[in-house]
């Protein structure tokens, strides 16, 4: 697992504000975010379709620059950082899970969840050994062949929470990752998620429609009107 600072906040977002520029028309996405994550926490973000959820995530992982206010990761001033300094980091302290697992259909299980780690500089090798073994500690021993169409949903979505943590990341961002599952299906991939979270000491924001999963989390953080508020 990649090193943290001895400060709890894993993560900090200070007076994130974010404007669309839709046509002639400036929308105002987020207004004066703040939120902190603290080390080992799993958070639930829960808020209507459109709220920018979505949004707030990608801020958060670094895939989008917000309009005004500051990031902070595992003691990171991310607003300094220059876009290749932005992906290494994100490679390394960051794993993301979406509602639709995004697995690439041409390789196997195995292979989409050695990726990362090539991608980062692993050996083949060592890429292939913990591959295998985060999939079978997932369930998933006889599915390492498996391309993602011979899979079903609830398989698919524990490969993409492999993957999301093949780089040891300090961060999983997890964006509606039980939307398209059924009931059990979806409480099973929760339960694998909340329990990897806590035995690896890492941190989770959770966004979900579910108001019982989001029940069952450590905060529960509400997005209304591009503002967020703890219940």
């Amino acid at each position: 697992m990649s090193s943290v600072l001895d400060n709890k906040d894993l993560l900090i977002l200070k007076n994130i504000s974010h404007i669309y520029n839709q046509e002639s028309q400036k929308i105002r996405v987020l207004n004066n975010v703040n939120i902190k994550v603290l080390k080992g926490e799993m958070i639930s973000l829960i808020g209507p379709s459109g709220t920018g959820k979505s949004t707030l995530l990608n801020i958060a992982g670094l895939l989008e620059k917000p309009t005004s206010g500051s990031i902070s990761l595992s003691g990171h001033d991310c607003t300094k950082l220059s876009e290749d300094s932005k992906t290494f980091l994100r490679g390394a302290e960051i794993g993301f899970i979406f509602q639709s697992h995004r697995l690439f259909q041409e390789f196997s299980a195995l292979e989409n969840v050695m990726l990362p780690q090539l991608i980062l500089g692993k050996s083949k090798i060592e890429a292939e050994k913990k591959s295998k073994e985060i999939l079978s500690a997932l369930g998933l021993k006889n599915r390492l062949e498996f391309r993602p169409a011979k899979l079903s949903g609830g398989e698919a979505q524990r490969v993409a929470i492999a993957r999301a943590l093949s780089n040891s990341p300090n961060l999983i961002l997890a964006d509606e990752p039980t939307g398209n599952l059924d009931a059990i299906s979806a409480k099973n991939v929760f339960e694998i998620l909340y329990e990897l979270v806590k035995s690896l000491d890492i941190s989770c924001i959770f966004a979900t429609h579910n108001s019982d999963l989001a029940k069952l989390m450590d905060r529960k953080i509400v997005l209304k009107n591009g503002s967020v508020f703890d219940e």
